[in-house]
């Protein structure tokens, strides 16, 4: 049958305008954040529409266990509150799609993002829609697209497995804290330990008990040079002075009158090693130590740094590598970038020829690369003006660490030389930096040279003071962030991932304190920690919780199944839950009293502690609820209305600024505390802020300024 030409126009009209409208189908990209999915899109061009989850979408039930004990613990998973809309959004955008593809984060936790996006969407697990990369850039980024890979089980199965059992902790102990203790209380098997080890700091410091000991430093004089040397021994063999009558015996041996001879001069060349760049843990601890960051406030502007800051002309880049890593790895590419980026900024001299293969931890996760920046080559000056200065502090150190990592050893020689005089010894120790080596671009500290006056074996020189000082040893101290990050780590207990919401947690219970930077117990963190101690020794013991991470890390590598770990676990636990049920007696929090009464119905009031800090409140609590803020006088007269006092408050975010108590008749505020003087120049009043080295009296609106005091 013929067909007309006016049919076969339709028929290509339609052709042409279906393969049109298939041709316009997108892939779609999945992943967590908003501001990844920004930087991604825009290496992946038009053909790729890029959405985010913003994290999980899946997650066990807040209000109950969730957990299936009976039925091989199967997680009840759920759509998480608040997060219907991008499950809609997800959803809508899956069925447009030519295909899709899941680029979660490249750990544990990134990989059940996808699996759980992967079932909600009704995609097919054995799919090869799973795609990862190390850094955001947009070769990687490209690279990456070209292999995607099946979602990967093992990784899902650790997670679940992590889940499952901190599940299991955190909602069978923390309701008998509530029930023997008081409500808002947790317990967790990451957390219970780092509370313990601070707690057993604690002890250990109210358990020392100082002893004397005592030091000589003598200053020796040669010609018109002089130099410092500390009391050895007596005749090679060194010498403890534990009290004054062991000082006096070694100085009666001494001639005043007569000479010193130099006994011994040792000269020697010392190669500092460079450091290893930054891991997870050691980025926080430097963070810490070096920037006074909390461990939350590193990780935040990492994760920024990582997932993309536009950087003008080059647009939006990802700057580092991926942060939650415990390899120090460094890709062969990055480390040719590097040797020629030394060789051209500072010479040939100071690139590392062979730079050291980077060792892991035992049981660690190899499965990216140490944190470092995605190019050498944007330097920090170069980029400065496009970062926060929280970003640019902590690139800062990033770049700087991993640039230090690939440079040579710093050379220092150093000098030991060896006073004597009636078999009496003193040494005196110097050093001066020969080669500046990776010292060029990252220091610990404040490297400064001793160099000792030219001495000879035989040469004499006279004693010109005796400077004997008296010391007591002093007990451990507390642990820093850095510090207990450090201890968790070389213990195995958490990973990279962990650290930063477990020090959250124990502040944020009010287990601890921090005082002066410091971890300090408090009452509450002790009765809870000796409850956990005395009735589930297992969630406190570090070799135990360590253990678990290791098993974890067997099922990563699929040698265990995961059922099997949380089973081993769950028998005996449950044996201690029921046992503290019956046995674990009320333990009664006494409430200091505040030192007055009610104002409402007379009864004693009490301080309590809540989210926000201390409160006074009515000890008849709940028949009476009258509470009051505490307020902290400074001891200033309010320099605005000149009537109120001025008191120390705090933001949501406890941060710490003074105001005037008559607020909100009087709105004075000031993040400086204000000292109770005026500027001698423009009369504004005058505030002490902190600054490099100590505390500064300045004028706020003008240039007056006093001595930093330390």
């Amino acid at each position: 049958m013929a067909t007309s030409t006016t049919t076969k126009n339709k028929i290509k009209k339609s052709t042409k305008s279906t393969t049109k409208k298939r041709t316009t189908k997108k892939k779609l990209v999945i992943v967590e954040s908003p501001a990844k999915a920004k930087t991604i899109g825009k290496y992946l061009g038009r053909t790729y529409h890029v959405v985010a989850s913003k994290g999980h979408i899946r997650d066990l039930p807040k209000s109950r266990m969730g957990i299936d004990i009976d039925d091989n613990f199967t997680p009840e998973y759920i759509s998480i509150r608040g997060k219907g809309d991008t499950i809609k959004m997800l959803k809508a955008e899956a069925k447009k799609a030519k295909e899709i593809y899941l680029a979660s984060d490249p750990d544990r936790e990134g990989e059940a993002i996808a699996w759980h996006v992967s079932h909600a969407l009704k995609l097919d697990v054995k799919q090869a829609n799973r795609v990862t990369f190390n850094e955001i850039t947009k070769d990687a980024v490209k690279e990456a697209f070209k292999h995607p890979r099946t979602i990967d089980m093992n990784l899902v199965d650790a997670q679940q497995a992590r889940r499952v059992i901190d599940r299991l902790v955190g909602y069978s102990i923390s309701p008998i804290l509530w029930k023997k203790v008081k409500k808002g209380l947790s317990a967790g098997r990451v957390q219970s330990v780092a509370l313990w080890i601070i707690i057993q700091r604690e002890k250990e410091i109210r358990a020392f008990e100082p002893e004397e000991y005592w030091t000589i430093d003598s200053i020796f004089k040669k010609g018109r040079s002089k130099f410092k040397a500390s009391f050895y021994g007596v005749n090679g063999k060194k010498v403890n002075l534990k009290n004054n009558d062991d000082v006096q015996n070694i100085l009666k041996q001494i001639n005043t009158k007569k000479d010193f001879d130099i006994k011994d001069v040792k000269k020697r060349e010392k190669k500092r090693q460079p450091p290893r760049p930054f891991t997870t843990s050691t980025m926080q601890q430097d963070a810490n130590r070096k920037l006074k960051f909390k461990t939350s406030r590193t990780m935040m502007a990492a994760q920024q740094l990582y997932e993309g800051i536009n950087i003008g002309k080059e647009g939006s880049q990802g700057l580092i590598t991926y942060m939650r890593t415990d390899s120090t790895r460094i890709s062969a590419g990055a480390k040719h970038e590097a040797a020629e980026f030394i060789h051209q900024e500072y010479g040939a001299d100071y690139a590392m020829n062979h730079p050291k293969v980077g060792k892991l931890p035992e049981g660690a996760q190899d499965a990216h690369e140490a944190v470092r920046p995605t190019s050498v080559k944007h330097t920090p000056k170069s980029i400065e003006k496009y970062l926060t200065k929280d970003q640019f502090k902590l690139y800062s150190l990033i770049w700087s660490r991993f640039l230090a990592s690939q440079m040579t050893p710093a050379i220092v020689d150093t000098e030991t030389v060896t006073v004597q005089q009636n078999g009496v010894e003193y040494r005196a120790n110097g050093s001066k930096l020969k080669f500046e080596g990776y010292l060029k671009v990252y220091s610990a500290g404040k490297e400064k040279d001793n160099i000792l006056p030219e001495l000879a074996v035989g040469d004499s020189v006279s004693l010109e003071s005796n400077l004997p000082d008296q010391h007591f040893t002093q007990p451990p101290a507390r642990y820093t962030e850095a510090n207990l990050i450090k201890t968790l780590e070389e213990n195995g207990v958490g990973r990279p991932s962990t650290y930063a919401p477990t020090l959250m947690t124990i502040q944020k219970r009010y287990y601890v304190k921090l005082d002066a930077r410091r971890f300090v117990p408090t009452e509450l963190g002790e009765i809870v920690d000796k409850l956990i101690e005395e009735y589930f020794p297992d969630i406190v013991n570090v070799d135990f919780t360590a253990d678990i991470e290791g098993k974890l890390d067997d099922i990563e590598a699929a040698k265990l199944k995961w059922i099997n770990l949380v089973n081993s676990f769950y028998d005996p636990f449950a044996k201690e839950v029921d046992f503290a049920e019956k046995e674990m007696k009320d333990v009664q929090i006494k409430e200091p009293l505040a030192g007055f009464n009610c104002e409402i119905c007379g009864a004693p009031m009490v301080v309590k502690m809540g989210k926000y800090g201390k409160f006074f409140a009515c000890s008849r609590f709940p028949d009476c609820r009258n509470t009051q803020t505490i307020v902290k006088e400074i001891g200033v007269t309010c320099p605005v209305c000149q009537k109120g006092q001025v008191i120390e408050r705090k933001t949501k975010k406890n941060r710490l600024f003074y105001g005037c108590s008559n607020y909100p008749e009087c709105d004075f505020v000031s993040w400086d505390k204000p000292i109770g003087r005026n500027c001698p120049k423009c009369n504004h009043f005058l505030v002490n802020k902190k600054v490099r080295g100590g505390w500064q009296v300045i004028c706020p609106e003008g240039d007056y300024q006093e001595d930093v005091i330390k």
